[in-house]
């Protein structure tokens, strides 16, 4: 299928679509062709801009730009250089320090999504983290 932009001998314009341009010349001859405004059949192709895609790429694509880091990466990174670990811990030694029991300080770690409510609940505050922590390996 082809689409051509036309014009009648009125100078109305409209597009239409075709099988081919074969097709069209065929039709057009034949006056099976009229114009959408005053049903003129004296119609021609009228200047267009030809429809291109782009190409598509096969090239290796280029490698991620390393000079930003993602904002969660940089994130993370302030976390993880600022705040222990505590692993599992996290909901016990939050719920201490809430209570006053251990010193507060800054920290991060696991907690299952029942442990995590019963902390908003009870006003302890605490926040999701948008990355899951690095396993500690030893």
């Amino acid at each position: 299928m082809i689409k051509f932009s036309l014009k009648c001998a009125e100078d109305h314009r409209f597009d239409s679509w075709f099988q081919s341009a074969a097709a069209f010349d065929k039709l057009a001859r034949a006056g099976m062709i009229t114009c959408v405004e005053c049903g003129n059949t004296d119609i021609v192709k009228d200047i267009m801009a030809p429809s291109v895609r782009p190409t598509r790429h096969t090239d290796v694509a280029p490698a991620p730009d390393t000079s930003a880091q993602h904002p969660i990466a940089r994130m993370r990174a302030k976390i993880e250089a600022s705040s222990e670990y505590v692993g599992k811990d996290f909901a016990r030694k939050a719920r201490e320090m809430h209570d006053g029991t251990i010193p507060e300080r800054p920290i991060y770690g696991e907690a299952h999504v029942d442990e995590a409510r019963k902390l908003v609940e009870d006003g302890v505050p605490i926040l999701p983290l948008p990355f899951r922590p690095a396993r500690k390996m030893n």
